[in-house]
């Protein structure tokens, strides 16, 4: 049996960690971290960009689950710098479009992830 496997999606998850790592913990990592809002940065540059897709038997798919990354990097076509810098453009724009449309939520979102963790210890008595 053979199955489907979108690369594009793939690399595009990578991307998105590669260029989250470039911005401050607070509030664009721990924003991104929620699932929600990942999903929604993921969505929006995938919806700007074509997919690449490839056809591998089951026996490929159990081989690539136990290695993934390294089958993913052999199995992806090599791009460009222009296309890298392109994808890299997108996530800058998906994650600066989302902050701004959802500024009010996440800002609520975290300040109360934050006011949770912060009460006081009764440790020390």
């Amino acid at each position: 049996m053979k199955t489907v496997v979108n690369l594009t999606q793939q690399s595009v998850l990578g991307e998105i960690e590669n260029v989250l790592d470039t911005y401050a913990y607070h509030p664009y990592q721990q924003a991104f971290a929620i699932p929600d809002l990942r999903q929604e940065l993921i969505a929006f540059v995938l919806n700007r960009i074509p997919c690449l897709y490839s056809v591998i038997s089951d026996e490929q798919l159990l081989i690539a689950s136990c290695d993934k990354e390294s089958w993913l990097n052999n199995k992806l076509p090599r791009s460009p710098l222009e296309q890298q810098q392109h994808l890299q453009r997108l996530i800058h724009e998906g994650i600066y479009s989302i902050f701004q449309e959802k500024s009010d939520w996440i800002s609520r979102h975290l300040c109360e992830s934050v006011q949770l963790g912060s009460e006081p210890s009764h440790w020390f008595g």
